[in-house]
């Protein structure tokens, strides 16, 4: 290990700023960052330890053979970047340079591998994962995945960005800025398309977490385009900003929480949505709630309703209370691997606690709307609407409780890690034993981002708060949401399959239009099986249209059509509609 990480952040007064301490929390993060830090440059690249026939700059997601996760995968290696970047423009690693150069030079090859989703100008970077050697992986799988390019764009803008500060304009614009503008041109043209949520699973019409880092990352886009003078994609990525700005909101339910995914078949509640406020923390932002800042009013209820999902559901949080942390999982409807608590969504929710803090701190206050007060209520029962300075004694109690119930997470992870230190995917939900794939990438990178929040570092500002709610909102240009014709209306058809499959077979559907993915069977639409034995999916098609469509089987990488003739169905001009059919 090069350095300590607990060492540097101590001596960074003039990034960091600390609250009261926990014993428990104080001691995991000194013991496992520098675990945290050396396991995670072990899945990179040729020279990582663990990561033997992977290129130069290409993160694995894990070593393990079983699961299989020796893929690298463009969120996962986005995700695991932004941190290395962070850590080295903030001063804290100084070190990651050649790290990121590699990263950077990886990622320019595998924008131009031709895979299943498509070539380079064709949806190709919509592909969620590759091989470790940068070939593409042909396999079955949920494909496309659209985030992916939208968390690449937005590492290598915050990267663009401190080079320019360093007065580097020549790199930036000659060689991040090809990469980028691919990224955000695809952000901007498929972001109303359908697309595979971020755990791989649910194909829908949209994904809260993936609309909310498309939005940062044409942002982002606008200003470095702006700043090195590429002024001529600033008009349509503006236009689709707002587009994407207007449709994050859709997914806010009256019932206080945010809805994951536009489908799927499930309550909505999800490590997505906490995981997406973090990722799209802006520290100048305060607690704006139209991008669902950490400490806005919707993202704290939303917390609420999130973590309430998992107390009951796990053993391992049996006896603990609203005010003390617990473990928390994917979405309490999940059965991978027995559906258990994830390392990475504990340590979110405790991460967006702690950047709540250091706004709250950086402005002085703290603001208990209707919506919020659930939250807050937790920590001072009655506590009425309205603001609380911070000479108040309400905003100390506030702060103190709310600090002590983000470490209980962290207590909750501290509790669950091996005394090696090493970081798996999940731990049991019944014995708090790791389950899953070990040595987790993003596990770690979870515990580094999770340690910066709490010792006050915040990362660059990506310009949310001078975002605005369009006065009309509309989803024009990039392609309404859910995958109909841009510009037209569209109608939300549920398409009920009733099929037995064996153990590890899925149903998918495809079609003659483009929301059907055009009779492709690698881009066919997977179903829910949520209500097995029928298979659902909901998809937006143009109003009025005509169009064809099958159901196809998927088993180890072999695809089975079902028997002719073609299905054939006309959308309706409004509402919506829903066609049961049997596999034949």
């Amino acid at each position: 290990m090069r350095f300590s990480l607990w060492s540097l952040l101590v001596g960074l007064g003039s990034v960091a700023v600390v609250w009261g301490q926990s014993s428990t929390a104080d001691s995991f993060f000194a013991t496992e960052s520098p675990i945290a830090k050396s396991g995670l440059l072990a899945n990179i690249g040729s020279s990582g330890s663990k990561s033997d026939g992977a290129k130069s700059g290409v993160v694995i997601a894990s070593p393990s053979s079983n699961p299989d996760y020796r893929f690298t995968w463009t969120r996962d290696s986005a995700l695991v970047f932004q941190a290395i970047i962070d850590q080295y423009t903030l001063g804290l690693d100084t070190t990651l340079r050649s790290q990121i150069d590699a990263y950077v030079a990886a990622q320019a090859v595998q924008q131009q591998v031709s895979n299943p989703s498509g070539s380079v100008s064709s949806g190709g970077l919509g592909e969620p994962k590759f091989n470790i050697d940068l070939s593409a992986f042909t396999g079955a799988w949920g494909r496309p995945q659209r985030d992916g390019p939208a968390l690449r764009a937005n590492a290598l803008i915050t990267w663009a960005n401190f080079l320019l500060s360093q007065k580097n304009t020549t790199y930036v614009t000659n060689t991040l800025w090809p990469i980028i503008k691919l990224d955000l041109d695809y952000v901007s043209a498929n972001w109303g398309q359908s697309t595979f949520d971020l755990w791989e699973e649910v194909n829908s019409s949209g994904s809260f977490f993936t609309t909310a880092v498309q939005h940062r990352s044409l942002r982002q886009g606008i200003t470095l385009a702006t700043t090195i003078g590429q002024t001529s994609v600033v008009s349509g990525y503006t236009t689709q900003a707002a587009n994407v700005l207007c449709f994050l909101q859709t997914y806010w339910n009256s019932a206080g929480f945010i809805t994951a995914n536009m489908g799927g078949g499930r309550s909505g509640k999800d490590s997505n949505t906490v995981l997406a406020s973090i990722h799209t923390f802006d520290p100048a932002a305060g607690c704006d709630a139209v991008t669902f800042q950490p400490c806005s009013d919707r993202a704290l209820s939303n917390l609420v309703q999130y973590v309430a999902a998992f107390r009951t559901i796990y053993t391992v949080n049996s006896g603990t209370t609203a005010s003390q942390g617990a473990a928390t999982g994917r979405y309490p409807e999940d059965g991978y691997m027995g559906g258990n608590p994830w390392y990475l969504s504990t340590l979110a929710v405790a991460e967006q606690l702690y950047d709540s803090l250091i706004v709250w701190s950086k402005q002085g206050k703290i603001t208990v709307t209707a919506t919020s007060q659930p939250f807050f209520a937790i920590f001072s029962p009655g506590i009425a609407t309205g603001d609380y300075a911070s000479t108040t004694a309400t905003f100390t109690t506030l702060t103190a409780a709310i600090k002590t119930y983000a470490d209980g997470f962290v207590a909750v992870v501290a509790k669950y890690t091996p005394s090696g230190g090493g970081l798996a995917e999940q731990f049991s939900r019944s014995t708090g034993v790791p389950v899953s794939a070990v040595d987790l990438t993003w596990s770690y990178a979870s515990v580094l981002t999770a340690f910066n929040a709490r010792s006050g570092v915040s990362p660059a500002s990506w310009g949310a708060a001078s975002v605005t709610l369009p006065s009309s909102c509309s989803s024009t240009g990039g392609g309404s949401p859910g995958g109909g014709s841009s510009g037209g209306s569209t109608v939300a058809i549920t398409f009920n399959e009733q099929a037995t499959t064996t153990f590890g077979e899925n149903i998918f559907l495809t079609g003659s239009i483009d929301a059907l993915a055009n009779w492709s069977p690698d881009n066919a639409l997977a179903l829910s099986s949520a209500n097995y034995p029928t298979w659902s999916i909901t998809v937006n098609i143009p109003a009025g249209t005509t169009f064809q469509y099958k159901f196809i089987r998927k088993f180890n990488g072999k695809i089975t059509w079902e028997s002719d003739p073609n299905r054939q169905l006309t959308a309706p001009a409004s509402g919506t509609f829903t066609e049961n059919d049997s596999w034949r």
